[in-house]
């Protein structure tokens, strides 16, 4: 992102601390590009939501619509939002739709709220499968008003950034970003949404052995988008998918959607975001989230390292990192790696790799000077029971390992390094972390796996891997983490049809913000209506609401065309909703 860029972001103290690889991802909200109908759309859904949802949500929902800075009546400005945010130590970022999960979970790390900068159309605003201002918005940044709840998502990001994908995430990611966009598209034809569709499920039917971030993403899914909290048997909702959706909302509660306890297993339950769920999952409070996050943190390669961890990542094909047991770490795409007894003896990187020690590059040791990959033994020394981490500076004179000395060293499993010994480094506590050698030959058997010729060898120490986990040990090593979407969320293109009902739309709100309605306007745009626009239910509900408590025959003219109106299934729900909504509160003139 160029600077410009930035400084038109309006970039706070929360998101200035976010790292260069993730502001690809953030686009300026098109605020002027939303239109009146966008904003009926907006105030139709969070009117219905606050009056339905304190019933059946989690308490902090009202509450925390106040303190996020949402309004019921106009789409919110992520300049507005972010002013309130911050008192609770977060911020919020507009961007194109669905990002990759390791960038949505590491912006939740850094206590930024991702919200998609589209809305929802008026077809689909009881349920949208593309994520959007309403879904983030008004889902996600009430609950996070509650501190424990809010530590949680700080902690999920954290620990889901690091989570290893397979490449069949990605390709899955792709899928439903693409049918995401195609449905919410109203020029959109049926079979390029089939298509679409298609793709999506081949890639969900054959995803093969779930890995640790499509695991982490059903926990997330389970919890974050569409959970439940409180009692079995009567529980209340938090997720932002069911806060968002005036009709799941609604449609969870209900007997037909299975309650089940919330527990770890829910990270191999997957889903469909094409449909309703068959089932939820409900947990005692929010501090029992963190409990079952922290279980299955402590099942990742993160946390176990191991060969296991390193093979992921190989299968991962992208950026990942291990950590030795010296604190040292190796960040790359790892390519291969030598075992033993079940134990890795040898591992590889290819292309840019780097070196750090407690998420902090090596001095000299970037991407640019391992720009062709890198190459360590792991382990102990063959016969000796002392590890090279653990000796002191007499041991290591006794083994020959000191600089200026030409040695010999044989690990346990068969890797051999010989080289002259030009230099060491230390960590801070004194513990030695990386040997390098010159004129130095390593193999393996009769494999060998680094020649003079190529230079200086770099030797990491360290007896075993205890960790092993997404992306780089210093986020500043790799500037181009994560790929941007090619395909990109259509701008609806509106024919002079419907712009001219938006023109009605933006003359009747017009009329409620200033509070003074124009009877006669009123009736020309009704007539217009009926005549031109005979299936838009959202324009009349709102004239409805602006005429109700007045004696004018508007109003009985009205409120025929929307009893007709109902005559169609498809509106019958939402108009009966809306205008239940406008019996129970007086208009505010």
């Amino acid at each position: 992102m160029d600077k410009g860029k930035r400084q038109e972001l309006n970039w706070n103290t929360v998101t200035k601390r976010l790292p260069k690889h993730l502001h690809k991802f953030i686009v300026k909200q098109p605020y002027e590009f939303y239109t009146a109908q966008n904003q009926a759309v907006w105030r139709y859904v969070m009117r219905l939501n606050t009056n339905y949802l304190p019933k059946v949500a989690h308490s902090y929902y009202l509450e925390g619509i106040t303190k996020t800075g949402i309004s019921i009546d106009r789409i919110p400005e992520m300049e507005g939002m972010n002013r309130i945010l911050k008192d609770i130590g977060w911020a919020a970022v507009s961007v194109d739709g669905f990002i990759p999960p390791n960038a949505f979970m590491e912006f939740q790390a850094y206590n930024v709220l991702v919200i998609a900068s589209d809305i929802r159309t008026i077809d689909h605003i009881a349920y949208t499968p593309a994520p959007d201002i309403i879904h983030e918005a008004a889902g996600h940044a009430p609950i996070i008003a509650n501190p424990e709840y809010a530590e949680y998502l700080r902690r999920f990001g954290e620990i889901g950034s690091k989570a290893i994908s397979s490449t069949k995430d990605y390709e899955l990611y792709e899928a439903v970003r693409k049918v995401s966009i195609l449905k919410e598209d109203p020029n959109t034809g049926k079979p390029e949404i089939e298509e679409a569709l298609k793709v999506l499920n081949d890639i969900q039917n054959n995803m093969g052995e779930l890995s640790e971030m499509a695991q982490i993403r059903n926990l997330h899914w389970w919890t974050v988008e569409y959970g439940l909290i409180g009692e079995l048997t009567n529980p209340r909702i938090y997720g932002a998918g069911l806060l968002s959706s005036i009709g799941e909302s609604e449609l969870c509660l209900k007997e037909g959607v299975v309650k089940l306890p919330f527990t770890i297993d829910a990270a191999n339950v997957s889903f469909d975001i094409t449909k309703q769920q068959p089932q939820l999952f409900v947990t005692p409070d929010f501090a029992y989230l963190s409990y079952v996050l922290e279980k299955f943190a402590n099942k990742m390669a993160l946390r176990t390292g191991g060969l296991s961890g390193v093979e992921k990542l190989i299968q991962s094909k992208n950026i990942g990192t291990i950590e030795l047991s010296t604190g040292i770490q190796i960040s790359g795409m790892f390519s291969n790696v030598i075992s033993n007894e079940g134990k890795a003896i040898y591992i590889q990187t290819k292309g840019e790799s780097a070196l750090a020690s407690r998420d902090k590059e090596l001095i000299g040791h970037g991407t640019d000077y391992h720009a062709a990959g890198f190459g360590s033994p792991i382990g102990k020394l063959e016969g000796i029971n002392l590890a090279i981490e653990d000796m002191s500076p007499r041991d290591l004179e006794i083994y020959g390992i000191y600089e200026g000395k030409r040695t010999t060293l044989l690990f346990e499993g068969g890797v051999k390094v010989e080289g002259h010994i030009i230099t060491g480094k230390r960590d801070l506590r004194g513990k030695i972390i990386l040997i390098s050698f010159q004129d130095c030959t390593v193999s393996h058997n009769t494999n060998i796996l680094f020649k003079p010729e190529w230079g200086i060898y770099d030797m990491t120490i360290g007896k075993e891997i205890i960790s092993a986990y997404a992306g780089p040990a210093d986020v500043e090593s790799y500037h181009d983490l994560y790929k941007v979407s090619t395909v990109k969320t259509h701008k609806i293109k509106y024919s002079d049809t419907e712009l001219n009902l938006h023109k009605y739309y933006q003359e009747v709100r017009d009329m409620r913000e200033n509070k003074m309605v124009d009877f006669e306007l009123l009736s020309r745009i009704t007539n217009e209506l009926k005549d031109k626009f005979s299936k838009d239910w959202l324009l009349p509900l709102e004239i409805y609401e602006l005429v109700y408590t007045f004696n004018d025959p508007l109003k009985e003219v009205v409120y025929t065309h929307l009893t007709n109106l109902k005559s169609d299934k498809n509106y019958n729900k939402l108009i009966s909703d809306g205008m239940q909504l406008v019996t129970k509160q007086e208009l505010i003139m």
